[in-house]
This record gives C-alpha cells, sequence and structure tokens, in this order.
C-alpha cells in the first residue's frame, strides 16, 4: 500500500542574523493511510518546521516529501493544517468561520453548505451555528476550527500544537474530541507536540528528534492495553507509564 506520506531524507538550513541555522538533518520517515503519528523533542528542535516542510510551506534545503505518491514544491490542499490558536474570525459567525477555507477556494455551493451543517450536527455545534466565537468554551472552538479544516477534504490532518493553548481538564477533554473525529474521518493525522502524555495517548507511533539540529532518535510503537482506545483511556493502560518513561529518557530533558 503506498504510504500517505513518505518524508525522504530532509534536511533544512535557514539564515538568521547570527547566521546560518541547520533546522533538521536527514529525516525520513513514512507514514501509513489512517495513521495517528506524534512528533515529539525539546524546544526549537525543528518539530513545526516540519509540518511547514510536510505541508509545503517551505522547501526542504535537500530531500522531498510526498503525500500519496505527489511530490510536494508547494501549498498543497492535500494537507490541512490547524495550528496552535483557533484563528476564528471572531465577526463571523460559526458556520461562516467553518466556510471560509472553501470560500477562499471559491467552492461554496449548496451541497457545500449541507456538508458544513451536517458536520456541525454530528459535532455538537450545529446549535451554536448562528453564534460567534467569543460565545463558545476553548473547546468548542478547537472543534470548529477541525471542522473548518475537514471541510476542505485535506487528505492529511497536521496539528502544531493544537491543544497547548487550554487549560489542563478542558484540554483532555478536547483531546478526546479531536480524536474521535479524526478516527470517525478517517483522517492521516500528524501532530507536534511538546506533551509526552499527550503523544502516547493519540498516536500509533511517536517519533521522537534530537536538540538541534532535528534528527530521528527513535520511533515508538505505541500498543497499549485498553478497551475502545480514546487518549482518555489511553492513559489508564497499564504500558502507558512505561513509553512515558523511555520517551523522557530519550528526549535527554534537564530541569
Amino acid at each position: 500500500m503506498q504510504p500517505a506520506v513518505e518524508v525522504c531524507n530532509v534536511s533544512m538550513t535557514y539564515q538568521s542574523p547570527e547566521g546560518e541555522i541547520h533546522a533538521l538533518k536527514n529525516i525520513d520517515f513514512t507514514v501509513q493511510d489512517g495513521e495517528f503519528i506524534c512528533i515529539v523533542g525539546p524546544s526549537g528542535c525543528g518539530k513545526s518546521t516540519l509540518l511547514s516542510l510536510i505541508s509545503g510551506l517551505l522547501k526542504p534545503t535537500c530531500g522531498a516529501i510526498y503525500i500519496y505518491g505527489e511530490r510536494i514544491t508547494g501549498p498543497s490542499r492535500k494537507a490541512g493544517y490547524m495550528l496552535q490558536k483557533d484563528h476564528l474570525f471572531e465577526w463571523r459567525t460559526i458556520l461562516q468561520n467553518v466556510l471560509l477555507g472553501v470560500e477562499i477556494q471559491r467552492a461554496v455551493t449548496p451541497q457545500v453548505k449541507e456538508k458544513a451543517i451536517r458536520f456541525l450536527e454530528t459535532y455538537g455545534l450545529y446549535e451554536f451555528r448562528d453564534k460567534y466565537p467569543s460565545q463558545l468554551s476553548g473547546g468548542m472552538r478547537q472543534r470548529a476550527a477541525l471542522i473548518r479544516t475537514l471541510m476542505t477534504d485535506p487528505e492529511i490532518l497536521l496539528l502544531d500544537e493544537a491543544f497547548s493553548a487550554l487549560d489542563y481538564q478542558t484540554r483532555l477533554a478536547v483531546t478526546d474530541d479531536i480524536y474521535a473525529i479524526i478516527k470517525k474521518e478517517n483522517k492521516t493525522a500528524i501532530l507536534v507536540t511538546h506533551d509526552i502524555s499527550e503523544a502516547i495517548s493519540m498516536a500509533d507511533r511517536v517519533i521522537v528528534l534530537s536538540h538541534r539540529p532535528g534528527v530521528i532518535k527513535k520511533i515508538y510503537n505505541i500498543s497499549l492495553t485498553c478497551h475502545k482506545r480514546s487518549p482518555l483511556s489511553s492513559r489508564e493502560a497499564p504500558e502507558f507509564r512505561f513509553y512515558f518513561q523511555e520517551i523522557w529518557k530519550e528526549l535527554d530533558i534537564h530541569v
């Protein structure tokens, strides 16, 4: 089966006022269709840069990236990007926000509007369709942001610290919501996070990057003993603590 994503020997170097910065070096991995991958690593190791490369927003200094066999040479509609902040426009209703991406693509049709309504109904936001972002909780706003991303029908989802702006309790609930939506929609996802527990609870595999320049130190296949896996139930699995300790040691974090 053709991989959803192939990152082939990718390195990234860029210029700064202080000189040349080597962000990533010889990054090489594949993501299978329907897989949920998490990327962890120390601050400044190039995690977000890697997502920008996969999305086509940046071009690698060397190497190549493919999404379902198509080489990425610029911004790609195959990838949907969800950032730390929801970036909902406060002057637009939730329905209008959800339709923003397809509006930009000039692809709004009656059928597309019906699809937006179905998403809002399915994921508990229909009654808030005419409300404004300031009237929603942080978790609801993140759900709306994900629906906006899904409306453009991306083949893979890229999530860059997508839950880190939320308080801890809300974050736990929202990761469960977002995970369920991604699995229901059968999307391939790559999440960058600094939270080891979050990575283990959501991922099929966790990729650990080193300090800059980021290289892949290790890839963990996450296998947890839990019924009907979700981010919350994963934390109760007996293997959870083992993975946490192993990844913590691999990150070599000093406090």
